[in-house]
């Protein structure tokens, strides 16, 4: 039985040099004969596999669009179907047009190929979700590591974890139903040993969901300072525009800030706050406490210090709640006589620190690179690992979690084994929600596979 045809606009719906149309399902090739007049006056259906044509494509006399045609036959395409693309001008207005010239002459619906990927088998869940963000990836490291869960490197871990975990449920299975030939002596301290190193691989791929957060909706900056240190100089300059006020008067930031720049290919949330320093305008003193908060909860903080002063106790309050937290120092206003050295901050706190004049925009490259250099390089490289960047992902992968801390939990009490594969069986289901496997034959294929006597 076939499959409806389905047609889409399979590139950015905006101005560019080439648009894609493409078709796939039964019917594509005979669609697409219908209005694609080829140079040669020959039909697309006559033609083999993996081949390009030149040609236009009608709606009746009306000529469209002058296009190139690609033919895939099932099951070598993306679809495992058969799939025409129609690489025609970019533009919305004549993508838009040749999608309609296409619904017009056939039975074609618009349709999601990335989900008929999925229902063929050519991709799993989680590779279907990368798609998408890959399409929306803000940053060359959130590509990257979208790429990577594309090419399959979160469904192989999950699949590794998946397979150990169903490898237990078959041995206990086969042993309960066979324990003249299968024995459980012994076996439940062997199991504690298998499930927590599988607590310790989930946990690794929890650990590095924030990271893959961070990858994806960029890391989470703050600046603080004394006020008029020249936090929002800073901000400007950083930014490229005047986004926020730049005066003489200590104090003009009363509230926060949020920008979101690119950085090198790493976006930053930067938010600027209110100076922190003791005060008793009550505007003020919400901004203060604001930028208390936002200071702890952020990915790193850029603080920000007047050079041409000296440090007082806001200073050393600053340095106090940085003690922590990841921070670079920038030692602004390098363009006047200093005041405040390297070594008076290195007293009272030991970060990176750079010299820096936003009013004279020098510093900043040095700023860059020590950026780039503390998140892929440091604590939060970007290397091999495999992130979670999907909220559906890691929530499963927690559900899993518990299920198998419920396993430990029943050997520690010395539960009968029938209850380790109720909780295993839980954990499976839910790492197979990540890659829309069902659990369906997965344990008798195992069972007959490994353990049945008389094979």
């Amino acid at each position: 039985m076939g499959t409806d045809t389905i047609a889409a606009i399979a590139t950015a719906m905006t101005s560019s040099g080439i648009g894609i149309v493409r078709i796939s399902g039964d019917e594509a090739v005979s669609i697409t004969d219908r209005i694609f007049e080829m140079k040669n006056q020959k039909k697309l259906e006559d033609m083999p596999t993996h081949t390009i044509h030149y040609g236009h494509i009608h709606d009746g006399d009306e000529v469209i669009d002058e296009v190139m045609v690609v033919l895939m036959r099932a099951p070598k395409s993306y679809t495992k179907e058969d799939t025409v693309e129609i690489d025609c001008h970019g533009g919305v207005y004549v993508m838009k047009r040749v999608l309609e010239t296409v619904i017009k002459y056939g039975p074609a619906e618009p349709g999601e190929f990335t989900k008929r990927a999925f229902l063929n088998g050519r991709i799993d869940l989680s590779q279907a979700e990368s798609v998408i963000d890959v399409i929306n990836s803000k940053n060359e490291f959130a590509l990257k590591s979208s790429l990577s869960q594309l090419s399959g490197s979160v469904s192989e871990k999950i699949k590794e974890i998946r397979g150990t975990v169903l490898h237990e449920i078959a041995f206990i299975e086969s042993a309960l139903d066979d324990p003249e030939h299968i024995s459980l002596d012994g076996y439940p301290e062997k199991l504690s040993g298998i499930v927590s190193d599988v607590i310790k691989k989930i946990d690794k791929l929890l650990a590095n969901s924030d990271n893959g957060k961070m990858l994806k909706e960029g890391i989470s900056t703050v600046i603080v300072g004394k006020p008029n240190a020249g936090k929002s100089s800073l901000l400007n300059s950083l930014v490229g525009e005047e986004k926020a006020i730049v005066t003489d008067i200590a104090g003009t930031t009363r509230d926060v800030l949020e920008e979101q720049i690119n950085l090198n290919g790493i976006l930053l949330n930067i938010i600027d706050t209110a100076g922190i320093r003791d005060t008793e305008d009550v505007v003020e003193k919400i901004g203060v406490e604001r930028a208390k908060k936002y200071l702890n909860n952020a990915d790193l903080v850029i603080y920000v210090v007047d050079t041409s002063t000296a440090l007082d106790e806001n200073d050393h309050e600053i340095m106090e709640l940085l003690k922590d937290r990841h921070a670079i120092v920038l030692l602004n206003k390098s363009d006047l006589s200093p005041v405040t050295t390297v070594e008076d901050i290195r007293k009272h706190l030991d970060k990176k620190m750079i010299s820096i004049s936003a009013k004279e925009q020098t510093g900043m490259d040095d700023l860059e690179e020590t950026i780039k250099e503390m998140f892929f390089s440091g604590e939060v490289t970007f290397n091999d690992e495999v992130y979670i960047t999907n909220i559906r992902h890691k929530t499963s992968l927690q559900e899993a979690l518990r299920s198998l801390h419920l396993v430990l939990q029943s050997i520690a009490d010395d539960m009968p084994e029938d209850f380790y594969s109720i909780d295993l069986m839980n954990a499976y289901e839910e790492l197979g929600n990540i890659i829309g496997e069902s659990v369906e034959d997965d344990l008798v294929n195992e069972i007959f596979s490994k353990f049945c006597m008389g094979k």
